[in-house]
């Protein structure tokens, strides 16, 4: 028998409409893995009840988040591809971890602090413990690594810290996470304005969507941020204009690159001619994802196909942690 694959788990936010910077930093890296590991990726719905969203729009959003996954290469034959909220599991798993969560430890947390602060009217015990709904949604299926942004890092050392203290009170059952990326340095977006990274709510006329259309992707490159060009030879590139060259080099040919690399080391640039090129380039690069996750967005009947597929396999899974874990903690009764 071949060497059993090690467990990936992921979760998607369905909230926003995905941008450049998820695709680069995350959907890419996915398309990888599925060829190496055994996968759950999944929607993560229940997350996004922490912030109230209008229950009309939850649909949308996760059909949305679905297709646009898909549409840039996640295979739902290679990679078991689910909405967190089909996974009843996960919920009684959740629970039994907030048994071992404690408030002192879940209030220092950098996210949890953020997050009161800027919605002091709605700090909810589902914000608070955030952490632990993500720890269970990866110890459900025993996942040994998790592709993570340096900014959830703390969140899976939770996860490590609640698998520990399972394995330590009731017997081993969870193999403890990691973060894991290739051993890449993450690919880190700027937002076109040259204010902080791509987000899915802030700085939209500066964010480059999977949805957006050719227009629009040529109407926010030309606002990009520049200046009036370097000085001297071979200067240091200012982090906005550092990241436009970021951007070209995934989109663009290596010729094209190195044609405005040049240009820039020797002082001949012109920006305007460099962000016609881009626009063009990414426009190209964007289009046949949009056009993809629109036709399987409106494919309501595919997507619940393959909804329920992924649940049917992830439910095996996390039915059968939640037997160990049930049998482990004593609450076998029959």
């Amino acid at each position: 028998m071949g060497k059993e694959k090690e467990i990936v788990v992921s979760g998607i936010r369905s909230t926003g409409i995905l941008h450049l910077g998820n695709y680069f930093g995350a959907i890419r890296n996915y398309i990888r893995m599925q060829e190496e590991f055994n996968c759950y990726f999944f929607v993560a719905d229940w997350h996004s009840l922490t912030t109230h969203p209008d229950p009309k729009a939850l649909r949308g959003n996760v059909f949305r988040v679905l297709a646009e996954n898909i549409a840039s290469g996640l295979d739902p034959e290679k990679v078991i591809l689910y909405v967190q909220s089909d996974i009843p599991e996960i919920a009684e798993l959740y629970l039994m971890l907030n048994m071992m969560a404690y408030k002192g430890e879940l209030e220092k947390v950098p996210t949890f602090k953020d997050k009161v602060r800027q919605n002091p009217d709605n700090v909810n015990a589902g914000l608070l413990t955030y952490p632990v709904l993500m720890s269970a949604d990866i110890l459900i299926h025993r996942g040994l690594k998790v592709p993570v942004g340096k900014d959830q890092e703390q969140h899976l050392e939770m996860s490590r810290n609640f698998a520990q203290r399972f394995n330590n009170r009731y017997g081993y059952l969870f193999p403890e996470p990691v973060p894991f990326n290739f051993g890449d340095d993450l690919i880190r977006i700027m937002s076109l304005d040259g204010n902080g990274k791509m987000s899915k709510s802030e700085n939209q006329n500066a964010t480059i969507y999977l949805n957006d259309t050719d227009d629009a992707i040529r109407n926010k490159i030309k606002k990009a941020k520049t200046d009036s060009g370097p000085q001297a030879p071979n200067s240091e590139k200012p982090d906005y204009i550092a990241n436009l060259f970021t951007i070209m080099r995934l989109v663009s040919t290596p010729d094209t690159v190195r044609h405005f690399e040049d240009a820039f080391n020797n002082c001949s640039i012109r920006y305007g001619d460099m962000k016609k090129q881009l626009a063009e380039d990414m426009a190209a690069f964007i289009r046949p994802i949009r056009e993809k996750a629109e036709a399987i967005e409106h494919d309501a009947a595919y997507l619940n196909r393959i909804m329920r597929m992924g649940a049917e396999k992830a439910r095996e899974s996390a039915a059968a942690t939640l037997r160990e874990a049930r049998k482990l903690m004593g609450i076998n009764f029959y």
